[in-house]
């Protein structure tokens, strides 16, 4: 599993000619920097990861409240046809994104959104069917009589919602907190679609830069694919246990 990785990290240190020798070699014979000269000189990746930084980080912030929000409503208050509007917003789940782009990008053209950032914040940040699912199921796992206690008391619903529920979530809001980010990080698609100024590239898009039509420079790919999976890589070390805590207790909450 590791193998892909280590060998694009050490693909980034290798001049074109040993990336594709006739007996692949792991390790460079000749290491060389030039590949990140290339990268950094290509386009603008300062950047680019800024953008990268603060589309997710803002996604990501706002989706967390937004899910929880909602998770809440499904999960504690009785309205007329709930299940059957929380059995739609969980249909929409099997639905290919690549389906729905078209009208998005028309709604997007409507309030003249397209080539900004709003166009990439806006849709995953307001809606989110996996994370509302997601942290339902713990919502439902927490004890009622804990809000009854506290309405006795005269707390209001959004009082019990702020000082008792969020707080109660923080290990699911963590792991989908770290699951949006990194979804926003490495996506592409979207920005593919409605970005066209250079200025307003994130980092997948600016590692895009590297592949032509015609040909590719591979050494420059790597390295720039170096760059952008390292901050993942560091992510994934530091929260680990989040994650994977994260992922079990989804599981056996259902």
């Amino acid at each position: 599993m590791g193998l892909p990785f280590l060998w694009m990290l050490l693909s980034a240190f290798k001049p074109l000619d040993e990336i594709f020798v006739t007996e692949p070699k792991l390790f460079p014979a000749q290491p060389t920097m030039d590949n990140f000269a290339t990268a950094f000189g290509t386009g603008s990746f300062l950047s680019a990861l800024l953008n990268s930084i603060y589309i997710a980080a803002i996604i990501t912030a706002v989706s967390l409240v937004t899910c929880a929000m909602a998770a809440y409503v499904f999960a504690r208050l009785k309205f007329p046809g709930h299940n059957i509007i929380f059995g739609v917003f969980l249909a929409t789940m099997m639905v290919p994104g690549q389906l729905t782009v078209i009208p998005l990008y028309i709604i997007m053209g409507w309030f003249g959104l397209v080539d900004t950032h709003l166009a990439l914040i806006l849709p995953p940040a307001m809606f989110s069917a996996f994370g509302v699912f997601m942290l339902r199921q713990y919502v439902r796992g927490i004890p009622v009589e804990l809000e009854e206690a506290a309405a006795i008391d005269g707390a209001s619903r959004v009082k019990i919602f702020f000082t008792m529920i969020l707080p109660l979530l923080r290990t699911p809001m963590v792991a989908l907190g770290i699951f949006t980010f990194l979804g926003q990080w490495n996506n592409f698609f979207t920005p593919l679609i409605f970005l066209n100024s250079s200025e307003l590239f994130t980092l997948p898009m600016w590692v895009n830069q590297f592949k032509g039509q015609y040909n590719s420079d591979w050494g420059g790919l790597m390295a720039a694919t170096s760059l952008v999976a390292l901050p993942i890589l560091i992510i994934f070390i530091f929260a680990q246990r989040q994650i994977v805590e994260g992922i079990a207790l989804q599981g056996s909450k259902t």
